[in-house]
């Protein structure tokens, strides 16, 4: 068992790298700000849901001279109309680009490498016949599980797709260095760890720390696209206004330049938009906060088991009390209007910081009564 542990981990890992590189391939691949087929197609199914016309031009033998595509609703149709008056034409959407192909192949190989990532955490808990959660390589290894699988199910509510190379590259370096640096062979742990309050606490501390994980990264992508839309901003009609959030000064880009795909092509324009990717940050934190106030708790409990006391401020349980003020900080300052935007981001951004400090600096470096993970 302990062989096929190792064996469907590292198949996690070269998974997981695959899939970093077609997140990769596909954001490189993207246009910034153009609106592609599907959007064409919500447009005139929303106009046929208010009654309306959708009316449809392109390019081509008898197309419109303007060259392009566009769609319009709530009118009266033309030639294009469906005679029905419901809808009007909408063309087979064409084949999808080879960056969108290498994106689809992303989300299938995440999959694979999920599915091999779980089947070695369970065949290394029944090779050593407890919880694999006795050592940092098994913590770690249990991390990379939790943040592919929160990733899969906010990617499969929001479509975010293009914000997949940002989360898998920390998954990555994760299961690199849990392979390398962090691994150790199956084998019992300490006697301080033989409580079941142990099993509790680690299990929601591994689970939770994952969650926030992906809310960090989503803040930090919001932090890096709302710099860059405030600078286009500025290019357009002069100086910041000083609004929090969005986009300051000039209204957002005009359709005209949406359609013809003018709007913006750099690479952080391919990122989702502002308002989607403060939506994963902040609701990843609401379901990730409570059970990482469980944890805390249980921790404690655990010690008053394992040493006689609930608290002793070692580095770990200081780290870790720090890491739950920041994010109760970060909720309460996202449900405060004069908070949202960017600085409820730097506050999430922080919090991230602080779980990756407390993650690998504590357990590696720092000594105390944590410091039987297998390293120090």
């Amino acid at each position: 068992m302990a062989q096929i542990s190792d064996l469907a981990f590292e198949a996690a890992l070269a998974g997981y790298v695959v899939a970093l590189v077609c997140y990769a391939i596909e954001l490189a691949s993207r246009r910034g700000g153009n609106a592609d087929s599907a959007e064409v197609a919500g447009v005139a199914s929303r106009a046929a849901e208010r009654g309306g016309t959708s009316t449809l031009t392109r390019t081509g033998s008898g197309g419109s001279a303007g060259g392009g595509r566009g769609v319009s609703g709530g009118g009266s149709g033309d030639g294009a109309s469906d005679p029905t008056g419901a809808i009007g034409l909408i063309p087979a959407p064409p084949a999808a680009s080879w960056g969108v192909r290498f994106g689809r192949a992303a989300v299938v190989v995440t999959v694979v490498a999920v599915v091999a990532n779980v089947l070695s955490v369970v065949t290394r808990g029944l090779a050593v016949g407890r919880l694999p959660l006795g050592n940092m390589y098994e913590f770690t290894s249990v991390i990379c599980a939790a943040i592919s699988i929160c990733w899969l199910i906010v990617l499969a509510r929001t479509g975010a797709r293009t914000m997949g190379a940002f989360v898998m590259l920390p998954v990555v370096i994760l299961a690199f260095v849990a392979g390398t640096v962090l691994y150790v062979p199956a084998a019992p742990v300490v006697p301080a760890l033989n409580s079941y309050w142990k099993w509790i606490h680690v299990t929601t501390v591994a689970l939770s720390s994952s969650v926030l994980m992906v809310s960090g990264a989503a803040s930090l992508l919001y932090l890096v696209r709302g710099r860059h839309e405030r600078r286009l901003a500025t290019m357009r009609s002069g100086p910041d206004d000083g609004i929090d959030g969005g986009v300051p000064g000039a209204g957002p880009v005009s359709s005209e330049q949406v359609r013809t795909g003018r709007a913006d092509r750099s690479l952080v324009g391919r990122l989702p938009s502002l308002a989607t990717l403060d939506r994963i940050a902040y609701r990843t934190a609401i379901v990730a906060f409570p059970v990482y106030t469980f944890a805390v708790i249980a921790g404690a409990l655990w010690a008053e088991v394992a040493w006689g006391r609930y608290w002793g401020w070692d580095p770990k349980e200081t780290c870790a009390f720090v890491t739950w003020v920041i994010y109760a900080a970060y909720l309460h300052a996202r449900s405060t209007a004069g908070w949202r935007g960017r600085r409820a981001a730097w506050i999430s951004v922080v919090g991230f910081a602080s779980i990756m400090f407390n993650l690998f600096f504590v357990n590696m470096v720092v000594s105390g009564l944590h410091s039987y993970a297998g390293l120090n």
